[in-house]
């Protein structure tokens, strides 16, 4: 095997012959890229399936099987799903080469060109010891998104592989699952939206939500097979005048008719506080104009549309006229039927349904490679600008402000000539100032909107005409910071702010030196870094800023430097430094594991598989009752604190502190009652509240803790505390209150 290692990239790979199992893999790949790609250069293909499996030779992924399984998949995604290039299939074959094997870059420039190795050394990991995993995702992240202004095919081979880690994600540990599914949920997926890859997105979204919330998953899939029939059967009634009328005019089309992919139906289900059953738009009707077709034709169908059904003037959208950022394009419209049921049709071209489901890809299709495409150059654009010189100390900052410009809602303001801007929705007109040039953004003064004079910090609507008043001096207020939501505005805000921290901080080394000169003392900076952090400040740096701020006193640095100087160290005491000391991540693992073992009366969990003497907590923030997916978190006094594994907040505990996440299970035998929160919705008549109560205490033997009721106009609105036994206890209780009379809906309060 180590003769091996060192000599497989050496060999001759035109002449190398596969085992029949390899040459039939090959072959499939082979036969997906004559399908999809237009003249594939099935040698060079040929080659770096070899490579790729021979390097990976002998080495198993997490389920078992072969490893070389996994750069081929992606292989394929990429040219089936995405319908990039050859170049990219070799790439994509390769990603993991210079990661995992001995296969060097020079190798891969050596063999494949100077192309592949630029997109494999994007793709790749960046490798060296980094402080923190939080630390090193986010470098590599930037540098991914580096790579990507360079040429787009790094961030499409990026999705690819990823995509097939989710698609195959149930071989991990439930913890591993958790920390892969959250980045994904809160970066890949709003990171496809944001280049166009809705469909790639909205498969990342479900084999995500499917991890992180698997009940309410299961619940909604459940739902949509069970509508299927109707549903398919509506669509068929509906568009069958539309279809007769558009041949009869001569259109060339294509009618898609789907439900919306489940996170989008969860989504709703929790902004509009209802349940699946009074969702009723749960399917989108798309209607795709052939070649020929132009845009122009697209209006003349949704003319056809409303001659028949009546359209909801507030839900129009022309995204032909004013193209999404991403180059989206498409008319969408909601109409009503005879039967009072609300429909949402899209109109587009091939073109345009071409570029909505494959964004980027499709950009760099119809450019062909050759001449620059005006989207594909925004998006370039729009990384370098975000990128716009990150500090390499500030990595996960600028991961989390990046997040921020992956909008899914955006806005359209122009400025004072017209021209058109695209901003985050909540974009104040500083974000705007800044969107222009930093220059205008740091000098901005005041501003107009629509003619008017604004605050600086007032939220921006849609089609607003904003300008910038400028001064002659630098005018960056530190507050902004909470007002703005484009990375590029908080990057420059941010920046300001440590200057100014800079410049306390040298205040702060003023005076400290005037005291030590008053006490006739010296010491070396590498020395009073070493008093710093036995004072337990992470530098000198943050010492003086202290003491510039007023927080810390020079008098108590100065004795602690005389003690220093004196004896070469300094004694421990109780202060309000002291209690500043964070524990290490081994130490809380230590703590966990030896001190975390007095457990209370209730013994509902089994810890880490096969423990079950740790003591636990419920977390209000999202109150778990046994039949909830759960995941445990172990805190920085040593227990564990129980989440529902879609809460938002475990979520972020998974980004920052994803070391300390824990698998949970519920024990089989629970003598304990939890309780569960339920939000009635009905008619407000004489005898309701009598009506329910009745119903818990009486026909369900419930125990209720509270009950709060609001009324207004014939309507009430009520909040249920119940002790329950487990999630089908509270399902029994909803599913009889549904049946009260009065009663219009019913749910679980999140």
């Amino acid at each position: 095997m180590a003769e091996t290692k060192t000599t497989y990239y050496n060999i001759d790979l035109d002449s190398y012959t596969l085992d029949p199992v390899q040459q039939e893999d090959l072959n499939q790949l082979l036969e997906v890229c004559r399908e999809h790609l237009e003249d594939p250069d099935e040698q060079l293909v040929a080659r770096a399936f070899k490579l790729c499996y021979l390097s990976h030779e002998g080495i198993e992924r997490a389920s078992g099987e072969p490893y070389y399984y996994h750069p081929v998949a992606v292989a394929k995604i990429v040219a089936s799903e995405i319908n990039i290039d050859d170049v990219s299939v070799v790439a994509a074959l390769l990603h993991d080469t210079v990661e995992d094997t001995e296969v060097t870059l020079d190798n891969i420039r050596e063999k494949f060109g100077e192309t592949v190795a630029h997109l494999i050394d994007g793709v790749t990991k960046i490798s060296g010891v980094f402080k923190s995993r939080d630390t090193k995702q986010a470098e590599t992240f930037m540098k991914l998104l580096l790579s990507m202004a360079e040429d787009i095919r790094v961030v499409l081979i990026k999705f690819a592989d990823r995509l097939h880690n989710m698609r195959t994600i149930q071989h991990l540990p439930r913890e591993k699952q958790l920390q892969k599914a959250t980045e994904t949920m809160e970066l890949y997926a709003p990171l496809a939206h944001r280049f166009g890859l809705f469909t790639m997105k909205s498969e990342l979204e479900d084999l995500c939500f499917k991890v992180i919330d698997p009940n309410s998953f299961k619940f909604i899939s459940r739902k949509l097979r069970e509508k299927r029939e109707s549903r398919e059967q509506f669509i068929e009634e509906f568009m069958q005048p539309i279809r007769e009328e558009l041949q009869n005019q001569g259109f060339t089309f294509e009618i898609k008719g789907r439900p919306k992919h489940i996170y989008s139906i969860f989504r709703k289900m929790q902004r509009q506080q209802k349940p699946f059953e009074e969702i009723y738009d749960l399917f989108a009707i798309r209607i795709i104009l052939e070649d020929p077709h132009m845009k122009e034709d697209c209006w003349r169908v949704y003319s056809i549309i409303t001659d028949w059904y009546t359209p909801i003037p507030k839900r129009f959208r022309d995204f032909i006229s004013v193209p999404k950022a991403n180059g989206y394009q498409s008319l969408h419209t909601t109409v009503i039927t005879k039967q009072g049921r609300k429909v949402e049709v899209q109109i587009r071209t091939r073109q345009m349904d071409d570029i909505a489901e494959k964004g980027l890809a499709a950009h760099w299709k119809y450019k062909e490679g050759k001449k620059g495409s005006e989207t594909l150059d925004k998006f370039v654009h729009w990384v370098r600008d975000i990128l716009d010189n990150p500090r390499p100390d500030a990595a996960t900052e600028f991961v989390k402000d990046f997040q921020l410009n992956l909008y899914q809602d955006e806005i359209y303001v122009f400025t004072p000539q017209g021209e058109l801007r695209t901003l985050p929705q909540g974009a104040t007109p500083i974000d705007f100032a800044f969107d222009i040039h930093s220059e205008v953004g740091e000098r901005a003064m005041a501003a107009k909107v629509n003619g008017k004079m604004a605050p600086l910090r007032q939220k921006l609507e849609i089609g607003d005409q904003v300008e910038i008043i400028t001064g002659n001096k630098i005018n960056l207020n530190p507050d902004w910071i909470n007002d703005v939501v484009t990375h590029k505005a908080k990057s420059r805000i941010r920046q300001f702010i440590k200057q100014k921290e800079r410049q306390v901080a040298e205040e702060g080394r003023e005076i400290w030196e005037k005291r030590a000169r008053r006490g006739n003392i010296e010491i070396s900076e590498q020395d009073l870094m070493q008093v710093a952090h036995k004072l337990k400040f992470d530098s000198t740096q943050e010492l003086f800023y202290e003491i510039g701020k007023g927080n810390f006193d020079a008098n108590k640095l100065y004795s602690a430097v005389k003690q220093f100087t004196g004896t070469g160290r300094i004694e421990e005491e109780e202060s309000e430094v002291d209690k500043r000391v964070v524990p290490s991540e081994e130490e809380i693992q230590q703590s966990y594991i030896d001190t975390a073992r007095s457990l209370g009366d209730e013994k509902a969990l089994v810890i880490d598989d096969d423990i079950s003497n740790i003591k636990y907590s419920y977390a209000n923030c999202c109150n778990p009752i046994p039949g909830d997916d759960v995941i445990g978190f172990i805190s920085r006094t040593g227990d564990v604190k129980i989440h529902r594994s879609n809460c938002k907040n475990i979520r972020h505990l998974i980004q920052t502190d994803g070391e300390r996440i824990i698998d949970v299970s519920w024990a089989k035998h629970i003598d304990s009652k939890f309780l569960g929160a339920v939000k009635v919705i009905g008619e407000d008549r004489v005898g309701m509240i009598n009506d329910i109560t009745d119903i818990l205490s009486k026909s369900m033997e419930t125990n209720m803790k509270s009950i709060n009721v609001n009324s207004e106009s014939g309507m009430f609105e009520g909040m249920l505390t119940v002790y329950v036994d487990d999630i089908n206890h509270l399902d029994r209780v909803i599913s009889k209150l549904h049946k009260v009379e009065g009663v219009k809906s019913v749910f679980r309060y999140e």
